[in-house]
């Protein structure tokens, strides 16, 4: 039957349409999280399809230059915040033995202020520059031949043991696996450990650390997850001995803290520093001879860390590869020079660009009294840096012979494939 010419449809009421509305609201609100976590773990997939190490077998083979491919992934792009804070807590950790506090104390490199962030900047600097740039690059070997250098000053007047060094060591390849697991939205897969393990294995080796102490070490390690796991049980039982309580690193730790809360203001430096005595462990706040905070602190760090990793995984998309978290540039200044382009404390090696000194952080730091890059002429370097330039005071300028005696050796050590399948007696 036909329908009334005047027939008119019905139109939806309000509250239908209100409801189609926030069908169509929640549908993205929902979604959005879904691709988050698909995106975070589709940067895992790659990584593997790009470096298929995926047997255990397969850890043997992997090459230092692949190793560092690996790493740089997990510090620039996966895990930059957590990277930069397990190798700073690394350092820090290293002050909770009195062989090495006492030798910074002795100098005074981490004691007077300036002096103490000058340091500071200098070993990041060095840090930066063999883990931003492929192990047979001129910058990596070049850093790491001018760190062998300062290093091997002190070890000739016998201030600086091998256990000293292999600690240390053993910290940088140990705090980035440690600090993931507690604050970050994933754990490391075995083949990320071993990446880590095959890297700073590397490094270890054109160092000169021997790894006499460690228990493989007469028939070598079968790939860097083996290595990576001795090295953590040695400084495990190096930290029983050797970590204990001394006026010298309590003098040392402090100055460090310092720097890190350097841009909080005075009125919550007390609070703050409660904050960084809860993230450490018994044994090293005691060797620091620093008071347990409240248990308000622990409850409060744990809370932040587990919302940090929901948090991550299902509001934050992945870094894209144009925003990598790099420390220095990439290019040379007219002058042959470098940039450092972020700083904890004072502006070292920063190029005072128009964004550095009026950018938002440059007021707030104008208004703390806190000098901003190009401040007091050529103190803190504006005009960048030289690798050759870097360390004490004392030794600017030097060293040029140990460069040129040593960087054959180096080259030949950091263009090595692969680390491991070989005797630690080769």
């Amino acid at each position: 039957m036909d329908l009334p010419s005047n027939h008119t449809t019905p139109l939806p009421s309000k509250s239908e349409t209100l409801g189609l509305s926030y069908t169509f609201l929640l549908f993205p609100v929902l979604l959005y999280p879904i691709l988050c976590a698909l995106l975070r773990h589709h940067r895992l997939r790659q990584t593997l399809e790009e470096f298929p190490y995926t047997t255990r077998k397969s850890f043997a083979s992997m090459t230092n230059e692949d190793a560092f491919h690996i790493q740089q992934n997990l510090n620039a792009l996966e895990f930059p915040f957590t990277f930069e804070k397990a190798l700073q807590f690394a350092l820090f950790r290293t002050y909770g033995i009195p062989s090495i506090s006492s030798l910074l104390a002795h100098t005074e490199e981490l004691c007077e202020g300036s002096k103490a962030t000058k340091r500071y900047a200098d070993t990041v600097v060095l840090i930066a520059e063999f883990m931003g740039y492929k192990p047979g690059e001129e910058r990596s070997i070049e850093a790491i031949g001018r760190m062998n250098y300062i290093h091997s000053v002190y070890q000739k007047a016998g201030k600086i043991s091998n256990d000293d060094l292999l600690y240390t060591l053993s910290l940088f390849a140990w705090e980035p696996v440690r600090w993931t697991e507690r604050c970050e939205w994933r754990r490391l897969e075995d083949f990320e450990k071993a990446a880590l393990g095959t890297f700073w294995k590397g490094v270890g080796d054109a160092m000169g650390i021997d790894f006499g102490g460690l228990k493989s070490a007469e028939v070598g390690w079968r790939d860097g997850l083996e290595w990576l796991e001795e090295v953590g049980s040695w400084a495990e039982d190096y930290e029983r001995r050797c970590m204990v309580p001394s006026a010298s690193n309590r003098v040392v730790a402090n100055q460090t803290v310092e720097i890190l809360l350097w841009h909080v203001p005075g009125w919550g430096k007390g609070v703050a520093k409660k904050f960084v005595y809860a993230l450490m462990d018994e044994r090293l706040r005691n060797a620091m001879m620093f008071k347990k905070p409240e248990n308000i602190y622990f409850v409060l760090v744990s809370v932040i860390f587990a919302v940090r990793k929901l948090f991550l995984q299902y509001l934050c998309m992945p870094r894209p590869y144009i925003l990598r978290y790099h420390l220095t540039t990439e290019k040379p200044s007219k002058e042959n020079t470098y940039f450092m382009t972020t700083y904890e404390a004072v502006p070292w090696y920063i190029r005072p660009t128009l964004w550095n000194r009026y950018g938002p952080f440059a007021w707030i730091s104008r208004l703390r009294g806190v000098p901003l890059p190009g401040d007091e002429g050529e103190k803190y370097w504006p005009k960048g840096y030289k690798i050759e330039q870097i360390g004490p005071r004392g030794m600017r300028g030097k060293g040029a012979d140990y460069w040129r005696e040593s960087k054959e050796k180096l080259t030949r050590e950091r263009m090595k494939g692969c680390p491991f399948g070989r005797s630690k007696m080769e």
